[in-house]
C-alpha cells in the first residue's frame, strides 16, 4: 500500500507564534496562506502544516500521488484503493472517500492509541 507523502499537521493556537518557533528550529515556508490561518512548513524531508482554528487536535497525514515534494507521481495507489485495502483488513474508518467518484478525495481513521490519520488525495 502506497500512502504517498507524510506530514504531521499540527492545530495551533497562534499560527504567527507557532510559525516563528518552527522558523527557530531551520523550517522554512513551503506553502499555504497564513492569512487563511494555515501554512506549511519543511525542513529537509521533515513537513508539518501549521492550522489554526480547523480542527481539534494534531493529525497525521498522507498525500497519495504526491512525492515528499508535494510534486505528482506517476504511479501511486488511489484513496479509495487504500479505503478498500483498509476495510478488507477489518480497519474501522471514521470517514470514507465516495467509491463512484475519481481524482480528489479523503478517508479518515484513528489509531488504537487515539491519534487521528488523514489520508488525503489531492488529484
Amino acid at each position: 500500500m502506497k500512502l504517498g507523502a507524510f506530514s504531521i499537521s499540527l492545530a495551533v493556537k497562534d499560527i504567527h507564534k507557532s510559525k516563528a518557533f518552527y522558523e527557530k528550529l531551520g523550517f522554512t515556508y513551503k506553502g499555504g496562506n497564513i492569512d487563511q490561518n494555515w501554512i506549511v512548513l519543511r525542513n529537509e524531508n521533515t513537513v508539518i502544516g501549521l492550522f489554526q482554528g480547523m480542527f481539534e487536535g494534531n493529525i497525521i497525514t498522507f498525500n497519495p500521488g504526491w512525492d515528499s515534494d508535494a510534486q505528482n507521481l506517476e504511479e501511486f495507489d488511489d484513496v479509495r484503493a487504500i479505503q478498500n485495502q483498509l476495510k478488507a483488513q477489518g480497519i474501522e474508518l471514521t470517514g470514507e472517500a465516495d467509491e463512484t467518484t475519481t481524482g480528489p478525495a479523503h478517508i479518515t481513521l484513528t489509531d488504537p492509541d487515539g491519534n487521528n490519520i488523514l489520508i488525503d488525495q489531492h488529484r
